[in-house]
């Protein structure tokens, strides 16, 4: 068995694989202050909850987007296993050519969803992570990594207009029924969802048209899969989004695991 672990800003998504199947999946919070104690709580109440035996889990990998605690996680992996995990990181082999400025600043979870994302449905294709941040990267028809781009996150956003007004009420977003609300917090919510999805939507559009310039291929050759927290509730309403998988992260790391490991 394989444990994968994406350290996001938010959340800790926690995987175990059996072979090709994900046995077991845990969405836990991401607490900059955690300890190294903490997260052996964590893995065993998590393993315990599917009735996983930890003597079974033969390797882990690991991709973060939080320095300070991947350094926890790390310590934590070897004294729940008796081993390091694999970290994804400059000069892993992931399969794709990254064509980025610099290689070393693009986040791993980008380069994890794009091995995913081109491991499973081929080039070229976007991938639209719908998490803390937004992020859309543009994989080529031959597995080149093209770069992006980033916007906030929906939450991040609702966080900031919250605290920035003095009226407006925190709400739980959730789809909207209509765009004329006729109260506060479902105006706010309309305006989120609806705001956000022509925000993605506008961001594809502009994504497409580059990518049928720069790789010469047609705009419905071009696969789009949308991952992240927010993307059931956001992808499902994109007039461009074709695929939704919540768990292309966690299966990146597999693949990434798969290719590199000689352990």
């Amino acid at each position: 068995m394989l444990l994968v672990v994406d350290i996001g800003n938010s959340n800790t998504v926690i995987g175990v694989y059996d072979k090709d199947d994900l046995i077991g999946r845990f969405r836990v919070t991401t607490r900059d202050r955690i300890t190294s104690d903490e997260i052996l709580g964590v893995l065993y109440n998590t393993l315990n909850i599917k009735n996983i035996d930890k003597d079974l889990i033969e390797d882990s990998i690991i991709s973060s987007v939080v320095p300070d605690v991947l350094y926890a996680w790390q310590s934590a992996i070897v004294k729940f296993f008796g081993r390091e995990a694999m970290i994804v990181g400059v000069g892993t082999k992931t399969g794709i050519e990254i064509k980025y400025d610099n290689p070393k600043t693009v986040g791993a979870d980008r380069i994890v969803d794009a091995v995913a994302a081109f491991y499973k449905y081929g080039g070229p294709c976007i991938v639209v992570d719908l998490g803390t941040a937004s992020t859309f990267d543009v994989i080529s028809p031959n597995g080149q990594y093209l770069g992006g781009s980033i916007a906030p996150g929906i939450k991040v956003a609702l966080d900031a207009l919250v605290e920035g007004t003095a009226q407006l009420p925190t709400i739980e977003l959730h789809d909207p029924e209509t765009a004329i609300a006729r109260n506060t917090p479902e105006a706010i919510n309309a305006g989120m969802i609806y705001g956000y999805i022509g925000l993605i939507d506008g961001i594809i559009r502009r994504l497409l048209d580059e990518i049928k310039e720069k790789c010469g291929v047609d705009e419905q050759d071009v696969k789009i899969i949308s991952t992240g927290g927010y993307s059931e509730l956001l992808a499902s309403e994109s007039k461009y989004i074709d695929i939704i998988e919540g768990n292309l992260t966690l299966e990146g790391l597999k693949i990434i695991y798969e290719r590199t490991s000689s352990r």
